[in-house]
């Protein structure tokens, strides 16, 4: 029956996790040149309309409706048919729209992750265009095969909260789109700053706040496992500020605003997958190396010379890898990973991470190759150099007499 406690619970879950869509546009908008502010935060924000319209339309039948060869779903719920005020095959104690409210909230910000990748060279057409097909062909299967019956949650695949699903997903589209679109205009030779800090500090401090619906909401009730989740998401990211400036200040000499909450967001990202599987003590590890790790993706990218701008794939990518390993090391609610008893656990969990990135990888490329053969990805030389803020909207973010 439904229960107003795990629903009242959900619907603010699913609230929080709707926040961290604008609040990921202030992120990367802060972290762009002036010019490119409005177009960046654009790319996130159109997500929330975009998604929304494909998960009524089919997204939520393919996630979850009853299982095809352990691959996708079936029709069943086509336009939402079926799917109302009744609990659902998932949750027994919330309604089955709320749930599918919850899950749309997850497909939103997936694909806006990507856009830190490519940030300041991608048309705005071809984006969209990219968001219809990756949603469609990459997040919806990895979805289904984790979360709505498919082969890596039979296999036993532990992904508390979007670890493999969201942030591996999301962490190798971005190298490949970034890759495969270019480096932009002057990088390594010309300035390349933020140009908003304090934007992008409120943007961290929205995911952060959002992260609790994002994490504990995913317990699906108001019970003892969102309270486990809860709280270890904030030990991990707190543990990962601080990692992520102490070797900061280690490498280069000085601990940075932009380190503190880029160190955050890789112990978010980290945890998620193993939130309510992990306890307090192996969250503090599990934030600790995050910070460590994920700050030196950031250095070995530089070395590398791609230019994922925004550093997607070393906070997302490699985060989201750890933390779906760890979660196979130090899981012991619920389930148990290597150093609780049960070393096949990590063996799953490497399998559902190397899974996610192979299928993420070859689908991620063949749609940029599409769109890159039809409509083109990247703006003009000229449309680069003066921003997209006013090449691709004809709007500026600030307005100087």
């Amino acid at each position: 029956m439904i229960d107003q406690g795990d629903t009242a619970w959900m619907l603010t879950s699913t609230a929080l996790v709707m926040l961290m869509t604008p609040g990921l546009a202030l992120f990367y908008g802060g972290l762009v040149r002036s010019k490119n502010v409005l177009a960046t935060m654009m790319q996130s924000f159109i997500c929330l309309g975009i998604v929304s319209i494909i998960w009524v339309a089919y997204g939520y039948s393919l996630s979850f409706g009853t299982d095809i060869g352990g691959l996708i779903g079936n029709f069943k719920w086509l336009g939402l048919a079926g799917v109302g005020m009744e609990p659902g095959p998932y949750a027994s104690t919330i309604p089955h729209l709320l749930f599918c409210a919850f899950q749309l909230m997850f497909a939103i910000i997936t694909p806006a992750l990507i856009t830190g990748a490519f940030a300041e060279r991608m048309k705005f057409s071809a984006f969209i265009l990219f968001v219809v097909l990756w949603s469609t062909f990459v997040y919806l299967p990895v979805c289904h095969w984790v979360w709505g019956g498919g082969w890596l949650g039979s296999l036993g695949a532990l992904d508390f909260a979007g670890g493999t699903v969201i942030h591996i997903n999301s962490g190798t589209a971005a190298l490949v789109a970034a890759l495969v679109i270019g480096k932009r205009k002057g990088y390594k030779t010309l300035p390349i700053y933020p140009h908003n800090l304090t934007m992008t500090f409120l943007g961290a401090s929205l995911l952060w706040f959002g992260w609790f619906g994002f994490n504990a909401g995913s317990a699906l009730a108001s019970d003892g496992t969102a309270t486990l989740a809860f709280f270890t998401t904030q030990i991990a990211t707190g543990t990962a500020a601080l990692s992520w400036i102490l070797t900061e200040r280690i490498i280069r000499g000085k601990p940075t605003t932009l380190g503190a909450v880029s160190g955050a967001v890789a112990g978010l990202v980290a945890i998620t997958p193993g939130a309510g599987f992990v306890g307090p003590g192996s969250a503090i590890l599990i934030g600790l190396i995050a910070g460590i790790l994920c700050y030196s993706a950031v250095l070995l990218k530089e070395r590398l010379g791609y230019d994922d701008s925004l550093d997607v794939v070393a906070v997302h990518g490699i985060g989201g890898l750890w933390g779906a390993l760890a979660t196979g090391l130090f899981a012991s609610f619920g389930a148990a990973g290597l150093f609780f008893g049960n070393a096949h656990q990590l063996f799953v969990q490497a399998i559902g991470a190397l899974s996610a990135i192979a299928f993420s990888g070859i689908m991620t490329l063949l749609i940029l190759l599409l769109i890159k053969s039809t409509i083109g990805l990247r703006v003009s030389e000229d449309s680069e150099v003066q921003g997209l803020d006013v090449s691709e909207h004809g709007e500026t973010g600030y307005s100087l007499m």
